[in-house]
This record gives structure tokens, C-alpha cells and sequence, in this order.
């Protein structure tokens, strides 16, 4: 009897040991294999407080200069003849939407909570998404992604809010250069569908997407800092008295049933909570105020504080998708004249009357 002992519960290194004794195996020798299980000391980290090491930093340390008015009026003159004209070519040909195709998204940040009120007097809560200066950054054709998995899919990257150049370093406006457009706060990517690509310098506006359209939202949960299990995960705690002492919002026993030598992963413990990426699927566009380009969406549970960036996709639910052509590959004002107002088919309209009399 030939026993082998190893350390872990992979089921890949479980496989690679037996591939690597089935010589043994076929001399009919037995093997007796012992399993330890031990204490994972690698966890994958939930978020980043910080960036990443490669990513180029964008603002810059900014020094009084000492301008005179007159130089001030020529550095903002040069900056609108530079970025005057972001689309330097001829416009791109635009594909056939398909229901198999996949648009892109819009950056917006998040006002606040609104209610609306249906045409039988129901009361909804909404929540308000402002998209301010998104635009077209730069398409990555699906040959030119590296990622294989994806490869059918190409990628839009769009910016949200310019701001002035001299505030960003050169290494952070060398990604605008192209598109000439003024650098943006805020960059995002967007899996697209080919048929879908969009050319760098397009501007993005709330008509993206039409009353009643159903949306995924992406967005980053409000940080709440380091909170025990009670706040945390809705532990219900200790006794308030009988004997009680200083165990009225602890945790308890942590132990797992035989193996209480070590705690096994993923057991709900104190630590950070907040500050992760969140989807929240299946909102239905309200309203949309094209003069303005806001967004009302249903709920006030969108992720992120007020102020916070979001995410706006079209939904992934399969029963919710559209069944007609929505503005593709997105919204142009000069193909048709939209109004400042959309409603949905059941939010009531206050401009309109509610009450006739016979």
C-alpha cells in the first residue's frame, strides 16, 4: 500500500496526482491518499482604495503662473481652436441593429431621489442621472482586443465632464489627442457588437435611451469604513443583560462544527464594508429631458452616494431587452427633432390636466 499525503482541497491538483500515479495504478498497487486541510493564508482582495501601479496619473500639481488677464484670454482662445472640431473625418457608416446587438452605455452622475406619479395616481420613486459631456474617446476593432473570450466583441472607450487642459499631466491628455477633444474627469469602456461602433469625438446625450426603455445601472457602493457584524452583515448580537458584559454587539463563536482549529473562508467577520461595484438591473426610464440630459429611473436604490458617478447600460435581462430599434447605434440630433420632455406610457404628465369635469 503506497500512501501519498498532500496539502489543500483543489480539485486540479486532485486530478494531476492521480494522472501522475496511473502507472501505480495499472501495477496494482493501492494508494491510500491523506487530505489536510489548512489555513488559506491568499484571499483575493474585494477592492482597491487605490490605483493600480500602471495607470498614468491624470491630475497634475498646479502652481501659481502669474498670469496677466490678456494671457489668460489667449491660453482659453488657443484651447477652443484646438478642440473645436472633434470629428477631423468623414463620418463612419452606420451598421443595422440586430436584437443580437449590444450598444454602448452612458457615464452620468447621480443627483438625487424624485417621486413621480403614475396616470392612476400611484406615487414612484425616481431617481435623477445626469449625463454631462460624454463623448466618443476611441473604438478598439474585436481583432485588436486581446482578450479571446471576447473576441466577437469590440470596445468603445467614452469620457464624461472636459475640464481644463493645463489641469491634467501629458501622459493622461496624449489619450485625447486623437479624438480632439477637451481631456475628461472620467473614463469608462464599453463591450459593443462591431455593427455598433461609434466614431471618437461623437458626443453621447440622455436620448441614448427612450421613456420605458429597461437599464442596468453600475456603481460604487457608499463607503461605510470598517463596521463589526452587526451593521455589517445584520448579526443580532449578544443578550442585553443577564450576565452579560461587554458581548451585547460581538460576533460570538467562529468556529466550523469539528475543524474548530481554524476558521474557514468566507466566514462573515468584521471589516470594510462598502466601496464595491454593484449592478443594479432591470430600471425602466421614466423621464428623459433632453435640454438638460437627465435621466429618471425607477428606485432609489441606484449604487452610490449623491454626486457618485454611474454606469448606464442597456439591460442583459433577457425578457426586459427591447423588441424594437432603439436609437443606433445612439441618438444623432440631426436625424430627428426630439422634444425637451419624454414621459413613459404611465407616468403622468403635470403640464397635462388631471381632473375633467363632465
Amino acid at each position: 500500500m503506497m500512501r501519498i499525503s498532500y496539502i489543500g482541497g483543489s480539485a486540479t491538483m486532485i486530478s494531476n496526482l492521480l494522472r501522475g500515479c496511473n502507472g501505480l495504478i495499472k501495477q496494482g498497487q493501492g494508494i491510500d491518499i491523506l487530505k489536510f486541510q489548512v489555513r488559506e493564508m491568499s484571499r483575493v482582495k474585494r477592492r482597491h482604495t487605490v490605483p493600480p501601479f500602471w495607470l498614468p496619473k491624470a491630475t497634475r500639481i498646479l502652481y501659481p503662473e502669474h498670469t496677466t488677464p490678456q494671457n489668460e484670454d489667449f491660453i482659453t482662445e488657443y484651447i477652443s481652436d484646438t478642440y473645436s472640431s472633434p470629428l477631423k473625418v468623414e463620418p463612419w457608416e452606420r451598421g443595422e441593429w440586430s436584437t443580437k446587438s449590444v450598444r454602448c452605455g452612458l457615464i452620468a452622475r447621480k443627483i438625487g431621489i424624485y417621486p413621480m406619479w403614475t396616470v392612476e395616481g400611484k406615487r414612484k420613486l425616481a431617481t435623477l442621472l445626469h449625463v454631462k459631456e460624454n463623448h466618443v474617446v476611441k473604438y478598439i476593432p474585436p481583432e485588436e482586443r486581446s482578450k479571446e473570450k471576447y473576441s466577437r466583441m469590440a470596445a468603445v472607450i467614452v469620457g464624461a465632464e472636459s475640464d481644463d487642459p493645463r489641469k491634467f499631466t501629458r501622459q493622461y491628455k496624449s489619450i485625447f489627442t486623437n479624438a480632439g477633444i477637451l481631456p475628461k474627469k472620467k473614463l469608462t469602456k464599453f463591450l459593443v457588437t462591431p455593427n455598433a461602433k461609434l466614431q471618437p469625438g461623437t458626443p453621447l446625450f440622455a436620448s441614448h435611451f427612450r421613456p420605458g426603455d429597461i437599464v442596468d445601472i453600475r456603481g460604487m457602493t457608499i463607503d461605510r469604513g470598517f463596521q463589526g457584524v452587526v451593521k455589517r452583515w445584520g448579526f443580532k448580537g449578544g443578550r442585553a443583560s443577564h450576565g452579560t458584559t461587554k458581548n451585547h454587539r460581538r460576533t460570538g463563536n467562529i468556529g466550523g462544527g469539528g475543524e474548530k482549529s481554524r476558521v474557514w473562508p468566507g466566514k462573515k467577520m468584521p471589516g470594510h464594508m462598502g466601496r464595491e461595484h454593484r449592478f443594479l438591473r432591470g430600471l425602466e426610464v421614466l423621464r428623459v429631458n433632453a435640454a438638460e440630459n437627465v435621466l429618471w429611473v425607477t428606485g432609489p436604490a441606484v449604487p452610490g452616494p449623491t454626486g457618485a458617478f454611474v454606469y448606464i447600460y442597456d439591460t442583459v435581462l433577457p425578457h426586459l431587452r427591447c423588441s424594437t430599434a432603439p436609437p443606433f447605434p445612439t441618438y444623432f440630433p440631426e436625424d430627428e427633432v426630439h422634444s425637451d420632455e419624454k414621459y413613459a406610457e404611465n407616468i403622468h404628465v403635470f403640464s397635462n390636466s388631471s381632473i375633467t369635469f363632465t
